[in-house]
């Protein structure tokens, strides 16, 4: 599904953020991205999606390299993006908001958008509300769902727990992972929170300095704390 070889990516020219990550995800993985502040997880992201100005290496995404194309043709070919912040359109209806996932998509333009209310019942019932008028959690799953609408085969996600209160990114785990589970979608969510991350992922990679420096599936988050003090305590 993925094959990152050697990525650099960065922000200026000659200062790259990453520094030759490797990194192999199988259809249906869902893999946790975590790591101190400032490591490269954000910046990986963000390159996967090809915004950044200096990227280089290679990315190989379901047999064709993605590295050199325009944001918009690795949306097309199947991956999207969930920034941190959401960064919806708070003027926009939660269906004008859905809409605009679409764009782009013609094999989507006419798919009603019964299959995302189905995940997310609230965005139903609140299909005409303005976006911006929405509480974080509610607006956070309207984001997820806007990327849901295309059908991708790649879910980035950067923080969809950030200024949600806890009992909400619970609810959002439980419905990510039956997304992840029926629609047999591959996942990378970068995230700090240690509940989302054993609810949803199925591994967890450690960022630092640019790299991928350890391994480990979810379950041994409990087994080994060790492992979280060496690579998130300050």
């Amino acid at each position: 599904m993925l094959s990152v070889r050697n990525l650099k990516a960065g922000y200026i020219r000659g200062a790259p953020v990453l520094k030759g990550l490797d990194l192999d995800l199988a259809c249906g993985d869902c893999v946790a991205l975590m790591g101190r502040n400032g490591m490269g997880k954000t910046t990986f992201v963000k390159a996967l999606m090809g915004v950044l100005p200096e990227i280089s290496g290679s990315i190989g995404f379901l047999d064709q390299e993605i590295v050199g194309l325009a944001p918009y043709q690795i949306s097309n070919a199947g991956i999207a993006y969930v920034p941190q912040g959401r960064e919806i359109f708070p003027d926009f209806t939660v269906e004008q908001n859905l809409t605009m996932g679409r764009i782009g998509k013609p094999k989507q333009q006419n798919e009603s958008f019964e299959f995302i209310y189905e995940y997310f019942p609230i965005l139903a019932e609140r299909h005409k509300q303005l976006g911006g008028t929405m509480s974080g959690g509610q607006q956070q799953q309207l984001a997820i769902a806007r990327a849901l609408v295309g059908r991708p085969d790649l879910l980035l996600l950067d923080e969809p727990s950030e200024g949600i209160q806890p009992s909400i990114v619970q609810e959002l785990a439980t419905i990510l992972r039956r997304i992840v589970e029926q629609e047999k979608m591959t996942v990378i969510v970068v995230e700090q929170n240690l509940n989302l991350v054993r609810r949803l992922a199925h591994h967890v990679r450690f960022i630092e300095n640019g790299l991928i420096k350890s391994g480990v599936a979810v379950d041994e988050i409990n087994k080994n704390p060790a492992i979280i003090s060496r690579y998130l305590s300050v």
